[in-house]
């Protein structure tokens, strides 16, 4: 596996650090690591071309030992805030912030309980090799803040989660996930990421996702309703929308049809101002 040595003369190579620190990956906690430092450049870049600005603050989640956060401070990163709940990594990602004085803080804790917002001022940019289990979690709780103070997310996901979250109506992979990021953000697929990168690999290709903030959401509602009207409706997805959504209401079929949303269409077929129109309708039910 290629690896570039970070230039940066006190800092060793990933496989040294991985070595001398005894660092395993996790099956549990869902790790596995970059040690490419071409291919963390990459995705660092591919971070400063999304949203409106450059590599400025950026908050990395599961850094590990610190693969990305390396790539992201060689392409110019101001300032990285690391987020890391296994303190295996700690020193590690501690001689990473000493090589690159005033550019790293390091936060030890479980990223699902903490909010970036909490951890710098004015916008930044989320940048991440996600471990799997957490991915979809975390992607819902940064989309659901109001309001969005991220610029962009640089995210690694599976691939097919990736597809999940930039299919458009119509396609097999579209889901409640398409409709809650679509309907927020501009998403896109950059580039797909093979399995024998990683250490150790995983059994599926991976793929980075950019996701931008929309000025405003794609039509008006209530994310809270939005979120159980799409997954009443993909909960059931074979199913037509007048049965899938009996769960919601008794009177679905009529509530469809006040949206001129015919009742024997299924989920996959509603566009995103659809699903956000009938979630209008159906706010007051839940």
């Amino acid at each position: 596996m290629p690896e570039t040595d970070d230039p940066h003369p006190s800092l060793p190579p990933l496989r040294d650090v991985i070595r001398d620190h005894d660092l395993h990956a996790s099956k549990t906690l869902g790790q596995n690591f970059i040690l490419d430092l071409n291919l963390t450049r990459r995705i660092a870049r591919t971070a400063g071309h999304s949203g409106s600005t450059p590599l400025n603050k950026i908050v990395e989640i599961g850094p590990g030992p610190g693969g990305l956060t390396r790539g992201l401070l060689m392409e110019g990163a101001q300032h990285v805030t690391v987020i890391e709940t296994d303190d295996r990594f700690q020193p590690a990602l501690c001689d990473i912030a000493t090589a690159y004085p005033g550019r790293v803080s390091i936060m030890m804790g479980d990223a699902l309980k903490i909010n970036p917002d909490d951890l710098t001022d004015g916008t930044y940019k989320i940048v991440a090799n996600l471990p799997y289990n957490v991915a979809t979690p975390l992607l819902i709780k940064w989309l659901s803040q109001s309001p969005i103070r991220w610029d962009s997310l640089t995210l690694m996901f599976q691939k097919e989660v990736a597809q999940r979250i930039c299919a458009q109506a119509g396609e097999d992979a579209y889901g409640r996930l398409s409709v809650l990021s679509n309907w927020l953000a501009e998403t896109h697929i950059e580039f797909d990421v093979p399995a024998d990168v990683f250490v150790p690999p995983p059994k599926v290709t991976s793929a980075i996702v950019s996701l931008v903030p929309r000025e405003r959401p794609l039509a008006d509602a209530d994310l809270a309703v939005l979120e159980k009207v799409t997954a009443a409706a993909f909960g059931q997805r074979r199913k037509m929308l007048r049965a899938s959504l009996k769960q919601i209401t008794k009177d679905a079929e009529n509530v469809l049809i006040s949206c001129d949303i015919d009742p024997t269409r299924r989920a996959e077929t509603l566009t995103i101002e659809e699903f956000c129109a009938l979630s209008r309708a159906l706010k007051d039910y839940l």
